[in-house]
């Protein structure tokens, strides 16, 4: 993107009555920022969403000015930014209808993965919460996920410390201009946070984390990762809005759930009890929803499957079966060997709900 097209989408965008929806309609009709300014109003006006007041508010030159300021902020501070037309654009959030025109960024963020999971939760985070988080985070690191939070108190800052003990790369989304920080008293993070990720916003230099704000970066938390992972909230809060959203894109929203006494497992209750998001125990959990494949090196075999989810003594010999003798789950039901509750269908569930084995078609128990 050129210099003087970043300057005409910035001053588009500062256009009063001018949002996402509205720019994109505009960028998409025209060819560009840039034509958006030069083309007449006879062409613009057959525009859904452009009126009169709208037209004449196109033909003033001052937002350019606005645009050029910052634009010398985003020089002067190193900020990397990108339209949703280019191609270092998250991917995921080029397909939400509402998804910010333009993001500003800082560290070192790369999106060459398609495992990009989004975990929230209340900012008075329990000893449940967070044990269950960084178990989460551990289990789920040799697949190199990214972690994506919004950098909050409670939820947020144990899921990105986590990822950073786990070496993975881990994204704050803020509600404010990269000039700030919010809360201060994260600031100890930045550094470590900038080396394998960074921050992420749409907000410009001149926004502060106004309480709108939050809400509106949700929509980037949700749309921007394949899942988004609720650990614990409230009957209502930030993160039940960041699982709506993610609904309403069409993605995968997993809740943990809690004791119906707690009053921060009251919101994760409620979206598993209307059917607004996944059950999740672990990771396992994830990976059979999400059908990703855990894979790490074998010295001796290769690439192979590895699992982390814990069995206990019986099934960790008839896994280890599995293993020795090149066994699929497709080749449970002929097997021959010495652990007959490895012929039950219950066994077979069991293995299935902690991920060891994927479903099996139902045909396969009826010869059990």
């Amino acid at each position: 993107m050129s210099e003087s097209e970043l300057a005409h989408l910035l001053a588009l965008l500062k256009i009063e009555g001018v949002g996402d929806i509205v720019a994109k309609k505009l960028i998409n009709h025209c060819g560009s920022a840039e034509k958006v300014f030069q083309a007449k109003p006879d062409f613009l006006k057959n525009i859904d969403g452009v009126g009169t007041v709208l037209l004449k508010k196109l033909k003033d030159k001052s937002v350019l000015e606005v645009a050029k300021k910052e634009m010398q902020f985003i020089k002067d501070q190193n900020i990397s930014c990108c339209s949703y037309l280019d191609e270092n654009y998250p991917e995921r959030l080029k397909h939400c209808i509402d998804g910010p025109v333009v993001l500003f960024s800082s560290g070192n963020i790369n999106w060459n993965t398609r495992k990009i999971i989004s975990i929230v939760g209340t900012r008075q985070v329990s000893a449940y919460g967070t044990d269950f988080c960084k178990k989460l985070i551990q289990d789920l690191a040799p697949l190199n996920p990214i972690i994506v939070s919004g950098f909050a108190y409670g939820v947020d800052i144990v899921a990105h410390q986590v990822a950073m003990d786990n070496n993975l790369q881990t994204i704050g989304v803020l509600a404010h201009g990269l000039n700030q920080l919010y809360p201060k008293t994260h600031k100890k993070y930045c550094a470590k946070m900038e080396k394998n990720g960074g921050f992420l916003t749409e907000f410009w230099s001149t926004s502060n984390p106004e309480k709108e704000n939050f809400v509106k970066r949700n929509r980037i938390v949700a749309g921007i990762s394949e899942a988004t992972i609720v650990i614990e909230s409230a009957e209502k809060g930030g993160s039940l809005i960041t699982a709506l959203i993610a609904n309403d894109y069409n993605r995968d929203v997993f809740a943990v759930p809690g004791r119906t006494t707690d009053k921060y497992s009251q919101g994760c209750n409620n979206l598993i009890k209307t059917q607004r998001a996944h059950l999740l125990t672990s990771a396992a959990d994830i990976l059979y929803i999400l059908n990703w494949e855990l894979e790490t090196k074998d010295e001796n075999q290769g690439i192979q499957k590895q699992l982390f989810v814990s069995l206990d003594a019986i099934e960790q010999k008839i896994y280890n079966y599995l293993l020795q003798n090149g066994k699929t789950e497709l080749d449970i039901i002929a097997l021959d060997c010495d652990f007959p509750v490895f012929k039950t269908s219950s066994f077979l569930i069991n293995m299935e709900l902690k991920g060891v084995i994927r479903p099996l078609p139902g045909k396969l128990f009826e010869a059990i």
